[in-house]
């Protein structure tokens, strides 16, 4: 046979009608910049949002992802202690980040990757102004709201004293670390969820939702420091009169927040950008 009518069998394509090239489609993993375009196209439409829009949604979501600690501490105290105790009991932590995103409310490390993907496609002063705009809304509305949740959870008795020790016990825990110890685990949580968002698109329904968990749950049982989660711990301890409210926010929050941010623009938003800028 000639090299003019020699072809590879793996070149040709099966001829399907509407229906059939629609089940193929279905089945058939989003190539890398579908998942980009994507998610850069939810980054511009929350970069555009009104500011009161931004804040409540913050808000509702610092208040929501407290009931990972609520939720974590309550299973703490519910299980024997075993070794295994913490691989069950972070499932709790999952509670929290399962609401907000599946509520579709604005968490700041899921903002490390959102409205960064279409500032790498077209950077610029005005591009940068609006996603630091972005930042400081939902990262200022989701600390108020953790202390609001903060505030309920030590001052109303919303559970009873002793399921709350549980909650109580993880904030200690929490607030044991050093400066640098909240960076560097800030670092592969930032990256983890970074990774969820981008994983997100591809899946619907309950296989969103097993992401989720799994991603999450990690984050818990490694104890690593989000800056959100984290901060709820910290206001509890210091409405107790526990820990210095000033201590709380330098020692411990900016250096989880530098670690989520390096973690998720740095590293995975940077390498996510990496492999399809020739493509987009």
């Amino acid at each position: 046979m000639s090299k003019d009518h020699h072809h590879d069998d793996h070149d040709e394509e099966v001829h399907l009608d509407a229906e059939g090239q629609r089940q193929v489609e279905a089945h058939s993993d989003a190539p890398a910049e579908v998942v980009y375009e994507a998610i850069r196209r939810q980054g511009i439409h929350e970069i555009g949002r009104p500011a009161s829009a931004l804040w409540w949604s913050g808000f509702a979501a610092g208040l929501t992802i407290s009931l990972s600690v609520l939720a974590e501490g309550i299973l703490r105290v519910s299980l024997p202690d075993e070794p295994w105790r913490p691989l069950v009991s972070c499932f709790g932590y999952s509670i929290g980040f399962l609401i907000v995103v599946q509520a579709r409310m604005q968490l700041f490390t899921e903002n490390t990757i959102t409205p960064i993907l279409p500032l790498f496609l077209a950077p610029g002063l005005h591009a940068l102004g609006r996603t630091a705009r972005l930042w400081a809304i939902v990262l200022v509305a989701n600390l108020a709201g953790c202390a609001a949740a903060a505030a309920a959870m030590t001052g109303l008795e919303m559970v009873p004293a002793d399921l709350f020790r549980g909650a109580l016990e993880i904030a200690r825990s929490y607030a044991s670390h050093t400066p640098w110890e909240q960076f560097v685990r800030g670092v592969p949580a930032g990256f983890l969820v970074a990774a969820m968002v981008w994983i997100l698109p591809r899946h619907e329904g309950s296989g969103s939702i097993l992401i989720v968990v799994i991603v999450t749950w990690l984050i818990g049982v490694g104890e690593m420091s989000h800056v959100v989660v984290g901060s709820t711990k910290l206001f509890m301890l210091a409405m107790l009169g526990e820990m210095d409210l000033r201590s709380a926010l330098m020692d411990h929050t900016l250096p989880a927040l530098a670690g989520n941010v390096i973690g998720g623009t740095g590293i995975f938003a940077a390498l996510t950008f990496a492999q399809v800028r020739e493509e987009v």
